[in-house]
């Protein structure tokens, strides 16, 4: 039987020293980290990107089916997400949690864990943070810092008329996962025998449990000069991200059915489970790739990434938000993906 140690035997200053013992420091902008009333910095002459993200037990994540390395992990990487989606580059990291007293140290270790894993992945550093007890289980606060060469950062405000729409990765496999996560949970409330059937289902439940930041296209697009005229990352669905740019660029759109990037293991998913795969690209949530605006004089090179797809394009305001299907029709593109107070 694994030995259980409860956080109130250390106090907080102890708790964040052991919790923080093994991170390194990988960028020279840090200057002092944790173990001070207050971090310092130095981005020597670049501009800093700073944005930060609550995740709350029973709103953005369930324990019964959440690993607490990947959920360490994953709060990592949702604000990781959106220094790139600035076309910045994350450096530092700070980490708030407000505990319930159901949680171990042992199982605060495995949190950090997942912290300590996405910190070195991504060449980041925890700089600092703070600790509370919670009366609401388990809360989490993460805000990232990065660094941007002056006046590169990009905005969602600034795309033109016939700019292609481009979106890495694929998207929808998040919310199959989700959904799978679910039935299997409803399953096992009703039947605590049966054991969860995840069989073949690896793609969508990583997806899910496991997203990453695409740090890979931020470089791609640097090292082929290219400069998107807008961008934001898909965290609550390809629809909803499409009308944000469109709405902070003043303009309309264009995307076409079948250009959305979908997963052949998330297009099974979707069949088996009775759902459209489309739906599913356009409204489902935290599949954290990048959906960006750029010049169609930069399409050549964007054929050089497998992982980029372009699915439409910018339109003046005049003619809306629409979206063509598969057999030639034209609907209204519609935001029905994640709401945060729903």
């Amino acid at each position: 039987m694994t030995s259980r140690t409860e956080i109130s035997d250390l106090g907080e200053f102890e708790l964040i020293e052991h919790l923080t013992k093994n991170f390194e420091i990988h960028n020279a902008s840090t200057i002092l980290s944790v173990g001070d009333d207050a971090a310092v910095i130095d981005h020597f002459g670049k501009q800093t990107v700073i944005t930060t993200d609550l995740l709350l037990e029973g709103i953005h994540f369930d324990l019964m089916y959440t690993p607490l390395k990947h959920l360490g992990y994953k709060s990592v990487i949702v604000n990781l997400s959106d220094i790139y989606a600035m076309n910045a580059t994350p450096t530092q990291i700070t980490l708030s949690i407000g505990l319930s007293n159901k949680v171990s140290l042992e199982a605060l270790d495995e949190f950090y864990e997942g912290v300590f894993a996405a910190c070195e992945k991504y060449g980041v550093d925890l700089i600092g943070g703070d600790t509370s007890s919670s009366q609401k289980g388990f809360i989490i606060s993460v805000t990232a810092i990065g660094e941007v060469t002056p006046d590169t950062f990009v905005k969602r405000s600034t795309a033109q008329k016939g700019d292609l729409i481009c979106v890495s990765g694929d998207v929808g496999g998040a919310f199959l996962g989700l959904t799978l996560m679910e039935r299997e949970k409803k399953i096992y409330l009703e039947n605590p025998k049966i054991q969860p059937d995840l069989e073949g289902e690896d793609y969508i439940v990583g997806r899910l449990l496991k997203p990453e930041a695409r740090k890979d296209i931020i470089e791609f697009l640097a090292a082929n000069d290219i400069i998107p005229t807008s961008m934001m990352d898909v965290s609550d669905g390809v629809s909803s991200e499409v009308l944000h740019l469109c709405k902070q660029s003043n303009l309309g759109c264009v995307i076409y059915e079948n250009k959305l990037p979908i997963h052949e293991d998330a297009k099974m998913a979707a069949f088996k489970f009775g759902l459209d795969p489309t739906v599913c690209a356009l409204n489902g949530g935290e599949d954290y790739e990048l959906i960006f605006t750029m010049k169609q004089s930069d399409y050549d090179k964007i054929t050089l990434n497998e992982e980029i797809a372009v699915i439409g394009y910018m339109e003046e305001i005049e003619k809306g938000c629409k979206i063509i299907t598969k057999g030639g029709n034209t609907f209204d593109i519609k935001a029905q993906g994640w709401n945060a107070f729903s």
